[in-house]
């Protein structure tokens, strides 16, 4: 059973890291690549390429400058690549398949990470709910279409129950602690940094994630066909300074670390146990390209997407082999 609910919520467009991007007639699009990002900790390498300036430095001598587009989620990233303003970004699994399905002419050039353990269900701490065959009736509260609802239905399966056993509730990510808070929900399928600041809160407490049910939890970097074949140097200079951003997690300054966290709403101290939650790479294999394809069927299954596609037709290894992320991942 399906519950839509409207909550009164403002998402926060945190400033730090981002500012200072300047207007958009302050830039000469000729010479400018738009990197679309967004609040997700799947996506902190990158996070760490922007705040070292890495990207800006190597493309200095082509004479282009790189602008930073700060997005709350993966929808409308994908609608700012399909008119153009955005040219290459990292998102997650269901925007990257939902793009491509619904025309977008985007290619699949590297992952970002694989993070099982970063979706969680969490349940609230006025119930004792632990196991997923005592859900029947319960509610649970995600974002409908999302990895989070991909995460509902195999939580459930393997407790023998469907999504019409329990009332699912639509939300936005950032009301998953309001809801869970207020009791208005027993549990909410969401993902990092979100589950780990409702637990260490005190509002609620994980009880499966992906690990447990078979989620991959992939993420990528796509980027729009027509601007790749233009400038697969740019793209794979993006793509190489993401894996120097992978390798710099082993060693990041607490300068960078707290600059990455405030933009995550984390505390310092808090953002190297979520770290710790991905696998982040570059190299695009066999079971990323598996992981993506179940999140396909997955969005058949519950109508949002109409057919099945192989999303390997999509992927473009070219730009990743001259980024030589060897020498950072090897």
């Amino acid at each position: 059973m399906l519950v839509s609910v409207a909550l009164a919520a403002s998402v926060a467009v945190a400033g730090g890291l981002f500012a200072g991007c300047g207007s958009e007639s302050a830039v000469d699009p000729s010479k400018t690549v738009n990197i679309a990002i967004q609040p997700s900790a799947a996506f902190v390498p990158l996070f760490v390429a922007k705040e070292k300036g890495w990207i800006e430095e190597d493309l200095k001598a082509q004479g282009l400058t790189v602008k930073w587009q700060d997005f709350e989620s993966g929808p409308p990233m994908n609608d700012s690549l399909a008119s153009g303003k955005s040219d290459i970004g990292v998102i997650g699994d269901v925007p990257v398949v939902s793009g491509i399905a619904g025309g977008q002419n985007n290619e699949l050039v590297a992952i970002t990470c694989e993070g099982p353990s970063a979706y969680a269900i969490v349940a609230g701490n006025r119930n004792q709910l632990s196991s997923p065959a005592e859900f029947k009736g319960k509610t649970i509260a995600t974002v409908i279409g999302s990895t989070g609802h991909n995460l509902t239905q195999k939580f459930l399966k393997a407790g023998g129950l469907t999504i019409d056993d329990v009332k699912l509730v639509n939300i936005m990510a950032g009301d998953a602690e309001a809801v869970l808070a207020r009791g208005e929900v027993d549990a909410v399928a969401i993902w990092e940094p979100n589950a780990t600041r409702i637990a260490e809160k005190g509002i609620g407490r994980i009880i499966s994630d992906g690990t447990k049910v078979g989620l991959l939890g992939v993420n990528g970097m796509v980027a729009r066909a027509e601007y790749a074949k233009s400038h697969p140097e740019v793209v794979s200079i993006i793509i190489k300074n993401y894996a120097r951003g992978v390798q710099e997690l082993s060693k990041l300054d607490d300068a960078t670390l707290n600059k990455v966290a405030k933009y995550l709403s984390l505390k310092p101290e808090q953002l190297k146990p979520v770290i710790s939650k991905y696998s982040y790479t570059v190299y695009i294999e066999d079971k990323d390209i598996a992981g993506l394809n179940d999140t396909i069927k997955f969005l058949v299954g519950i109508g949002k997407l109409k057919n099945d596609f192989d999303i390997s037709k999509f992927v473009n290894r070219e730009y990743l082999k001259a980024a030589n992320v060897d020498q950072y991942l090897k």
